[in-house]
């Protein structure tokens, strides 16, 4: 292995005082305007903290099912995300804030962020709002009964989809489940 990979495997790889020092950080956002889909997780991890990579982790199954739906023709490396937008993809969070686990985030900062989130989407407009998480939908937009899929309402012009959170930790889906919601979203594109 030459110095340059062992570089990058380290940088993937953050050791226990890296993922520590990442705890509060921000990941930047990987958009720009008019994207067909904006994924939008619940918040980075501390691997995604550490490398300033989304989706970071390993383990977590975004890059796999993005994969595995069509949206990619192969599956990127958290390294590759800026390739995303040549896709018309992009990635940003409800909560920019970085989090060993989703569950140490408050309510208002969910509906903080869901504000926040509003706003990015209606200066960004892209076709398609796809946020990862049922459980940080409902609380960070306030619906309550919102199930995976199609939701009712969107933002502006921007039709809002609730996926299957990908992280590693979310056992009510498996990577086939996740690469099929994933699919019926990118079927449902308008001239995918």
């Amino acid at each position: 292995m030459n110095e340059e990979s062992e570089s990058t495997v380290r940088q993937l790889r953050p050791g226990a005082e890296e993922l520590a020092a990442a705890r509060g950080r921000t990941v930047p956002d990987v958009v720009a305007p008019g994207l067909r889909v904006l994924f939008c997780g619940i918040n980075p991890g501390l691997w995604s903290g550490a490398t300033g990579q989304h989706f970071a982790r390993p383990g977590n199954r975004f890059w796999p099912a993005l994969h595995r739906s069509g949206f990619t023709p192969r599956q990127l490396r958290p390294n590759e995300q800026r390739e995303l937008l040549g896709y018309g993809l992009g990635i940003t969070n409800v909560v920019a804030r970085t989090t060993a686990k989703a569950d140490e985030l408050t309510a208002e900062e969910y509906r903080v962020g869901g504000q926040a989130l509003v706003e990015r989407v209606a200066r960004l407009r892209p076709e398609v709002l796809a946020v990862l998480g049922i459980g940080a939908y409902r609380t960070a937009f306030g619906r309550r009964g919102a199930v995976v899929g199609r939701q009712p309402e969107g933002i502006g012009g921007t039709e809002v989809w609730v996926l299957p959170n990908p992280s590693g930790l979310n056992a009510h889906y498996t990577l086939d489940g996740i690469a099929e919601e994933f699919r019926r979203l990118r079927e449902a594109l308008p001239g995918r």
